[in-house]
């Protein structure tokens, strides 16, 4: 009896000794809303991406610890994932090392260029239309075109990332991609539907890479980044951030991308967007305005503006409008509305 008494007290302190030294997180978000578009019923839909995710990491000693992450999205209407074509862990499933060094990760997830120019968008890289990060602020620039139709188009797979230490308010961040293939649709590009640039599963010309530094100085914050992707197109942005009081930031961003290799074309677009936060109390008004210039094409404007009104440190309420104008498709402006929950956990 006494024996056994001292294992299980054995166990129970090696047990607490390996929890002490490893931390797992679970998280997620939570956004649900009523949406308005032109050419559109009314419907439920979201605002940010709907996210669930796993996290951890482990102490190694001497400074060095093993990290992981692996993040679901789905849609919140339905409880459904996010794309019936895309992987399971779409938002990321990256594990790697972390030290005086910097930190190392492996796997799938976002671009550094993507990581970090979310930060000088003023609807703070939202998906939703009413934002400008996944169209304005980026130029229109897709990191993976070569993945399944209906995958996002700010990750890849099969890379590893760098990220140096925070030196002097300077990072430095990179990745750099594999060619294989990914069992996308064929690419036309310069091709034709029966002999496409690309066909499908088809490997990368070369190996997509990604870069981007970001400095903070007091109040400010700037960012540059360069990124070519699977099929060597070209996007360099800058972007800068400035807390003007406690209550007002300011931001802007221009961004430049290069589609020669798969386009004769509208191969050349450049892009603008200013922004503003202006917070009061538990609210916050979000506002921007920008342009995006493809040669040959009409110019693209976008003016939004949002509210949000934070409940908790958790949730929050918010409401959007934005018009979008000069498109190419019909019809050539759109209005977007909505209004709904945030919650994250």
């Amino acid at each position: 009896m006494k024996k056994s008494l001292m294992a299980v007290a054995l166990l129970g302190a090696f047990a607490g000794a390996a929890h002490a030294q490893t931390t797992v997180q679970i998280y997620g978000n939570l956004d649900a809303g009523v949406i308005k578009r032109t050419g559109q019923s009314l419907n439920i839909g979201k605002r940010a991406a709907n996210t669930l995710g796993f996290k951890g990491t482990e102490d190694l000693g001497n400074g060095l610890k093993a990290l992981f992450q692996l993040e679901i999205r789905y849609e919140p209407d339905t409880g459904t994932l996010e794309s019936v074509t895309r992987p399971l862990f779409q938002g990321q499933s990256r594990v790697g090392l972390q030290g005086d060094f910097g930190m190392v990760r492996l796997g799938r997830g976002l671009t550094p260029y993507h990581e970090t120019i979310g930060a000088f968008e003023p609807f703070h890289a939202l998906p939703s239309p009413a934002g400008f990060y996944a169209d304005l602020a980026v130029a229109g620039y897709t990191s993976q075109p070569l993945e399944p139709a209906g995958n996002s188009h700010n990750r890849w797979g099969n890379a590893v990332w760098y990220n140096s230490p925070i030196v002097g308010g300077f990072q430095l961040n990179t990745s750099i991609a594999s060619k294989e293939g990914t069992n996308g649709a064929a690419f036309i590009g310069r091709g034709t539907a029966a002999a496409p640039q690309y066909p499908a599963n088809a490997q990368a010309s070369a190996n997509p890479f990604s870069v981007s530094a970001t400095y903070n100085y007091g109040p400010a914050a700037f960012m540059a980044g360069y990124e070519r992707n699977a099929v060597e197109s070209k996007v360099w942005s800058i972007a800068a951030s400035f807390n003007a009081t406690p209550e007002l930031k300011l931001m802007g961003i221009y961004s430049d991308q290069d589609q020669g290799h798969t386009r004769l074309l509208n191969a050349d677009t450049k892009s603008w967007v200013l922004g503003a936060n202006y917070t009061m109390g538990p609210g916050k008004i979000l506002a921007g305005y920008g342009q995006k210039d493809t040669d040959g094409l009409n110019k693209v404007k976008q003016l939004s503006l949002g509210y949000e009104y934070s409940l908790s440190k958790r949730t929050y309420l918010y409401i959007d409008a934005s018009r979008k104008r000069g498109l190419t498709a019909i019809p050539s402006a759109v209005n977007h509305y909505d209004v709904g929950v945030n919650h994250s956990f």
